[in-house]
């Protein structure tokens, strides 16, 4: 499949042929999804942990007599229907929320993704994506050529920039922008590219994903 290639300013330069690792990969929504949950996953850190009434501080004697007294029957001030006392069913740190998803079913799922967005025309090839400036400013002038505007709190569609290598100047660019984000070829992940409505690769990323990714 042969793609225009864009510079900076919008105008194609030239179009290249796209490896059929990636344009003539059918698209799998199971495993996608599979992929997905999978990095959603093993990326949470417990941080909600809740004390059962056995571990809450406090309540070890009997608050008042079983009986006599008029008030209803009570063994510890740290039973969960007290106030301050302890929590049942609540969330524990303990749980094991990780799954395994082999390499290789998350390599195919990824170049899946490209080639969807590829069908789709929501990947585009662009000859540089280099902004040695650093200027967010810089960037969304370029972005804006390319990205309608949304009446959202993004303000436009959004974008993933993939970089042949970690360009820290259009990274930093990028970093203010709510609807854009740039990324290393070689860190590219499902999530980042199923967050993004457009994907803008940098012609000399393709190589480097295909070693990165290879199915084979």
């Amino acid at each position: 499949m042969k793609v225009p290639v864009y510079n900076k300013e919008g105008q194609v330069i030239e179009e290249i042929e796209i490896p059929k690792e990636i344009s003539e990969l059918e698209f799998n929504k199971d495993l996608v999804h599979q992929v997905m949950r999978w990095q959603m996953l093993n990326s949470y850190f417990p941080y909600a942990h809740t004390k059962t009434r056995a571990e809450v501080r406090g309540g070890g004697r009997k608050p008042w007599p079983q009986k006599h007294t008029g008030r209803a029957r009570h063994g510890s001030i740290r039973s969960p229907i007290w106030r301050k006392g302890g929590v049942t069913f609540g969330p524990r740190k303990e749980k094991i929320r990780n799954i395994k998803v082999n390499k290789k079913m998350r390599r195919k799922a990824i170049l899946m993704v490209l080639a969807e967005k590829l069908r789709r025309n929501y990947l585009k090839i662009f000859d540089d994506l280099n902004f040695a400036n650093g200027k967010t400013k810089e960037v969304a002038k370029f972005l804006a050529k390319f990205l309608a505007k949304r009446k959202t709190k993004k303000k436009r569609e959004t974008a993933l920039l993939v970089l042949e290598n970690n360009n820290r100047e259009t990274i930093r660019g990028t970093r203010n922008l709510p609807y854009a984000d740039a990324i290393e070829a070689r860190n590219l992940n499902i999530l980042s590219l199923l967050n993004h409505k457009y994907v803008f690769l940098e012609k000399r990323a393709i190589n480097k994903i295909l070693t990165t990714f290879k199915i084979k």
